[in-house]
């Protein structure tokens, strides 16, 4: 046990220049550490970088696309389904690019040219870091769909879609921990279960 010592002044009526020695005993009890944050998608921190080098050149349009993004990311960290992959990342893109397209064609029906541009802009830049993002292709997902509904038939399980993208999205599914997304699975399990 380690024993630290530490003057403080007494603040008696009498004298306030007495000095009192006062003994702490330290204790050796530790917090229990928290669980470390999972590491950030590598296109986020690839978009960290971009900020930094837009701030630098004053290039305006990729530093408004990527501070709204950001302050999207921000958003979602409060929530229950923060923004830890990229494929929730490229998700969050894809939104904004769908949001800009729309603004395009409202200002263009507005015959506001200058904004329409501008939105134009944002959605080139959206789509090149969209594109940056590697996902499982359709014909891959396919052959794992179709193997996994015959071990589903095998251990004699229900086949409904439910069932077939909890046993391939799930812990320890055949795409975890994979850029693929689930709408596309879906779609292919709906395809596959209508044959």
């Amino acid at each position: 046990m380690q024993v630290f010592t530490r003057a403080r002044p007494c603040l008696r009526q009498a004298n306030f220049n007495t000095i009192r020695t006062i003994r702490y005993a330290s204790t050796t009890t530790t917090a229990p550490s928290p669980s470390p944050a999972p590491p950030a998608p590598a296109l986020l921190l690839k978009m960290r970088e971009d900020l930094k080098t837009a701030m630098r050149a004053k290039d305006t349009a990729r530093l408004n696309v990527l501070r709204g993004v950001f302050a999207e990311i921000t958003n979602a960290a409060k929530t229950s389904n923060p923004v830890n992959t990229d494929m929730q990342l490229l998700s969050l893109l894809r939104k904004r690019s769908s949001q800009s397209a729309q603004a395009a064609k409202e200002f263009e029906d507005a015959g506001r040219s200058d904004l329409k541009d501008k939105e134009e802009a944002a959605i080139s830049i959206l789509e090149a870091y969209s594109g940056s993002v590697e996902t499982v292709g359709v014909q891959e997902i396919r052959n794992v769909v179709v193997s996994a509904i015959k071990v589903l038939q095998e251990q004699g399980k229900k086949l409904n879609q439910g069932e077939i993208m909890k046993s391939l999205l799930g812990p320890n599914g055949a795409f975890e921990g994979k850029n693929v997304e689930k709408a596309e699975v879906a779609k292919v399990v709906k395809e596959v279960l209508a044959t």
